[in-house]
């Protein structure tokens, strides 16, 4: 598999296509120790060698799991990433309850919001502990939305301290929102930033400002939520198919369907498309799609691989799709 490099920090060389190991914390439901070792397997050997993982995702639970399957790895052969801001915190009165963040699992240790740079420090060095690790490639700031005023201060220049002192090799932070995430591009010395759902057939909001500032920065971009959250994620919107986590409305469903009809048309899926069309920006070092066993992994490294012809972005920009200037701006 193709490899894009990070070009701030120490240089990293990530796969054009990342694992993302939030379903190995149970998210919606039970992954069992089996589709957990299948998962890494099938991955490893399409030749996926970026894995991103945050204590959030089941309290530890995937960081555990995803440590003990990259173990046996070359640790000079896999980048892996791991998320500061939600410091996980011993809660015995909680543990018959079950998480209430979406992960399938018990409700101890629960999140404590900390961007504080005590709280990082104590973040990172649980992290590396669970995940049996002795240095993380990258750091992001995780979902620091309603904190950004400690986090874009306080806690990038804690992240930036680990960079200078060698325990990490690049930093950044990974939203849901754009425009933040542009604002801390401008702000402070980030090398990567993970962008969730704002770049993809249906929502282009990043396009305007943060990825041509990440290009103009040398900041590299990883991309999320290629498939926004469900509704690009097969030949043809399902139909309970939801969209940024909601019922997909009728007007963004029509827009789907549309780009189903002409990604047919020319040969390949909705899903092959999604894929392509965010790899095709510049600025973009890596996409990473989460997966729940063999099936998933090789089903999105078949669709990474799909050749998808140029004629159809000028059919998607003619349809309103896609910006009609896309073309000016990325490159394939």
């Amino acid at each position: 598999m193709r490899t894009r490099a990070v070009r701030r920090g120490r240089p990293l060389e990530l796969t054009e296509l990342g694992l993302g190991a939030a379903q190995l914390g149970n998210l919606y439901r039970e992954t069992t120790d089996a589709e957990t070792v299948a998962t890494v397997e099938a991955a490893w050997e399409a030749g996926i060698r970026y894995f991103d993982t945050a204590p959030h995702y089941g309290v530890g639970l995937s960081e555990r799991r995803l440590g003990a399957q990259l173990a046996a790895r070359p640790r000079d052969e896999y980048v892996l990433s791991t998320k500061v801001g939600r410091l996980l915190v011993p809660s015995p009165d909680t543990a018959d309850e079950r998480d209430a963040h979406g992960f399938d699992v018990p409700a101890d240790p629960v999140r404590a919001w900390d961007f504080s740079r005590d709280g990082i420090l104590r973040s990172v060095e649980q992290s590396l502990e669970r995940l049996g690790l002795d240095r993380i490639d990258i750091l992001y700031l995780h979902d620091p939305d309603d904190h950004f005023a400690q986090a874009s201060t306080e806690g990038i220049g804690a992240l930036i301290e680990l960079r200078d002192q060698g325990v990490v090799a690049a930093v950044g932070a990974g939203m849901n929102d754009a425009a933040p995430l542009a604002e801390l591009i401008r702000r402070a010395d980030v090398d990567v930033v993970m962008c969730a759902g704002r770049y993809t057939l249906l929502d282009d909001r990043a396009a305007a400002e943060l990825l041509p500032l990440a290009l103009d920065r040398g900041v590299g971009v990883v991309i999320a939520g290629v498939y926004n959250s469900g509704l690009l994620s097969t030949a043809r919107p399902a139909p309970n198919a939801t969209f940024d986590y909601l019922p997909a409305s009728p007007e963004i469903r029509a827009r789907a369907e549309r780009a189903a009809d002409i990604a047919e048309a020319h040969g390949v899926t909705l899903p092959d498309a999604a894929l392509a069309y965010v790899r095709r920006h510049p600025a973009v070092v890596s996409v990473v799609v989460g997966a729940r066993g063999r099936d998933q992994v090789e089903q999105n490294a078949q669709r990474a691989r799909t050749v998808v012809p140029e004629a159809l972005w000028a059919d998607l920009a003619a349809a309103g799709i896609i910006p009609a200037d896309t073309f000016s701006k990325e490159s394939s």
